[in-house]
């Protein structure tokens, strides 16, 4: 279970064309969580309406239509985490969560991933060891992968970001009958300070995290979205016309001391 946190973000873009965006920046805690949230949105100065949709895989996006011109988001947020016990993993987010997707091909990398992983008793086992694996041998490394750069290019190339990270665990889990999905959050502690992807595995009928980066202790992390891969749970997505960010800027801070975190030990995300 996590600790409380407040986080806030401030995007600005450039819009050439009438455009339509997606954005999933509001954290999406856990029923029962405290949320005292803000979300304000304007297109050249005036301000727009965005409109909350729910997401297949429980998070919230924002709809919005921008004029040619600048926009701006800015959304802060306190969380206070549940004490409730966390939900145990459906059948159906199980099944999802073993089926190969754009950037985590795992039936393509099941041969090595079963002859490193298979043999090992358990799914902790499995998942603890495919950590330290790709903790081991992938070296994090900022402007070395791109926009489709999956699993299989991370393994190959020996480097990458957060997301790669976390492509690669995931795939890796996925091949060896572990169910696993990435979770974009707001992970006080990370330096520099950026969103943040990482892995949930069920262990045990309940969600996981683990980062393979070890960048930011699990306990402080807040969910923003839940998906398959990165194309889940993007921060922006645009539908139709033109936008080029200009500027992002990113807070996440822990209530107290940042907690400690050995990264083998089970944290469930609030």
């Amino acid at each position: 279970m996590g600790t409380g946190s407040s986080v806030s973000c401030a995007l600005v873009y450039e819009i050439a064309t009438p455009t339509t965006m997606v954005i999933q920046v509001a954290a999406t805690p856990d029923p029962g969580t405290r949320l005292s949230e803000r979300l304000d949105v304007t297109n050249n100065a005036a301000p727009l309406l965005a409109h909350e949709i729910a997401d297949t895989h429980g998070g919230r996006q924002h709809l919005l239509h921008a004029e040619p011109g600048v926009l701006t988001l800015a959304y802060q947020a306190s969380i206070d985490p549940s004490s409730q016990p966390p939900e145990r993993v459906t059948e159906l987010a199980r099944v999802i969560a073993l089926r190969p997707s754009r950037y985590c091909p795992s039936d393509r990398i099941a041969g090595f991933a079963q002859s490193h992983f298979g043999s090992l008793p358990t799914a902790l086992d499995r998942v603890r060891a495919i950590c330290d694996y790709v903790w081991e041998h992938i070296t994090y490394q900022t402007a070395t992968s791109g926009p489709t750069t999956d699993a299989i290019d991370t393994l190959l190339t020996g480097h990458g970001v957060c997301r790669d990270f976390a492509h690669l665990v995931t795939t890796l889990c996925r091949a060896v009958d572990v169910p696993a999905r990435v979770a974009a959050v707001y992970a006080p502690g990370l330096s520099p300070m950026d969103f943040h992807l990482v892995v949930e595995t069920e262990i045990q009928h309940y969600w996981q995290v683990w980062d393979a980066t070890r960048l930011a202790p699990r306990p402080t992390l807040t969910r923003i979205a839940t998906g398959r891969d990165a194309a889940d749970v993007a921060f922006v997505t645009t539908i139709s016309g033109t936008a080029e960010l200009q500027n992002l800027e990113i807070t996440a801070v822990a209530n107290g001391d940042l907690p400690l975190d050995d990264h083998q030990q089970l944290v469930t995300l609030s």
